[in-house]
């Protein structure tokens, strides 16, 4: 039997194939505008927005299928907290309902490959993600996205997931707000090359203090909008990595620009990267450090997935 759970699929399987690029590709390469508060949530409401965000994933859902690899997705919910969705003039809907039910219909288009692709219900920190200066403290953390976790997880997600997070303490609060829930979870950090978040807290201690402090712990750490080099560097430093970060830390969502977060942030135009050499430096990372989840973020698309999925299907 095909295991049917994140968990399930989390602890039998050698690789997890990750989307690549959403939001990138839909600020950069089509003619809609990213909404303000609540960026590309909205978009499955408005029949030409909602084509283009399908189009997308059934990009990276091919690529799983057609490598039979297990998927992660993420739902468009990146920016979907309470707040923002007023402000964007969506409070009579559910929205974090909703964007996960888009993406749960797709996936049921896939027939048994279905049961491979999991959803995670995404979350992320309140303010910028590359500035942690924005970041909460951790009970302001907790108060602010207890409601984004309870939607949803009342939804069905498969799994809860905050990512791009540059600060312990809002990720701290993240996660409480995620256990509470009683999904599992996972919490993925933005990491500099010295093995530190952006904050400048050592990775090793984020995530011994997270695994202590919130019941039940993560099922694991990531990190995404990271490029592979810097990746590499952060889980082998001497002083901020240690055998519990590499025991801990099994995935990554990476951009194709071995730049600093504050530079990719700033860039005027996307640094890109060859298929080719993307999926061969992160096939490398499952072989040589064991990293379990492998997909993209800034600078990807389905062609630099495909690779990828060639790559951790032949492991």
């Amino acid at each position: 039997m095909l295991p049917t759970t994140f968990e399930e699929i989390f602890n039998r399987s050698d690789c997890i194939l990750g989307e690549g690029a959403l939001i990138e590709r839909l600020r950069r390469n089509s003619p809609f505008e990213l909404d303000p508060f609540i960026v590309n949530s909205g978009f499955i409401y408005e029949e030409p927005k909602r084509r283009a965000i399908e189009a997308i994933y059934r990009g990276y859902l091919d690529v799983g299928a057609r490598h039979d690899l297990p998927l992660l997705l993420s739902t468009p919910t990146w920016r979907a907290s309470r707040q923002r969705i007023a402000d964007a003039g969506f409070s009579d809907r559910d929205v974090n309902g909703d964007n996960f039910r888009f993406l749960d219909d797709l996936r049921k288009t896939y027939g048994d490959y279905a049961q491979k692709v999991v959803i995670c219900g995404l979350m992320s920190c309140k303010g910028d993600a590359y500035d942690q200066d924005q970041a909460l403290k951790t009970d302001a953390a907790y108060a602010f996205h207890t409601w984004q976790a309870g939607k949803l997880a009342a939804a069905g997600v498969d799994f809860l997931m905050a990512a791009t997070l540059p600060a312990l303490e809002e990720a701290v609060g993240l996660a409480k707000a995620m256990a509470e829930t009683s999904m599992p979870y996972v919490v993925s950090f933005v990491l500099r090359p010295e093995g530190t978040l952006l904050d400048g807290t050592p990775i090793k201690e984020a995530i011994a203090v997270i695994d202590a402090e919130v019941t039940p712990k993560p099922v694991a750490f990531m990190s995404n909008c990271t490029h592979a080099s810097n990746f590499r560097s952060a889980m082998m430093h001497k002083g901020n990595s240690s055998s519990l970060v590499r025991d801990r830390v099994k995935g990554l969502l990476a951009n194709t620009a071995a730049l600093t977060p504050e530079a990719l942030d700033n860039a005027d135009a996307l640094v890109e990267e060859e298929p080719a050499v993307f999926g061969r430096d992160l096939a490398a990372l499952n072989r040589e450090l064991g990293i379990k989840i492998l997909g993209g973020c800034c600078g990807t698309d389905e062609r630099h997935i495909d690779n990828l999925a060639a790559r951790l299907a032949n492991v």
